[in-house]
């Protein structure tokens, strides 16, 4: 069984930064592309970010690219989300997520989620 936990979150200024971490068990981490969702008050779960299985590869939403950048370590079984020059309007839950198969990015797995709020 996957198990995705994500922890990192909390309450920041405007301007400032927070780094999200995602630990998953379960089975083979290194084998599997991850993505970093988000969803706010009233809004549907949006794409953020993800990250190809060796990390050669990464995709971002227009809303926060060149902000934030998302990497892994195989050897611990995490995922990041490195999150800089936060606004009012990235504040949101944010899910750590995992695909069915390998060479997939449609993710069936997720994380319980962690709350990010960023104060003006």
């Amino acid at each position: 069984q996957v198990q995705l936990v994500e922890s990192g979150g909390g309450l920041v200024q405007a301007g400032g930064s927070l780094r999200l971490s995602c630990a998953a068990s379960g089975r083979t981490f290194s084998s599997y592309a991850m993505g970093w969702f988000r969803q706010a008050p009233g809004k549907e779960r949006e794409f953020v970010a993800a990250i190809s299985w060796s990390g050669g590869s990464t995709y971002y939403a227009d809303s926060v690219k060149g902000r934030f950048t998302i990497s892994r370590d195989n050897a611990k079984n995490t995922v990041y989300l490195q999150m800089n020059s936060l606004k009012p309007e990235d504040t949101a839950v944010y899910y750590c997520a995992a695909p069915e198969y390998p060479s997939s990015y449609e993710y069936d797995y997720w994380g319980q989620g962690t709350q990010v709020t960023v104060s003006s």
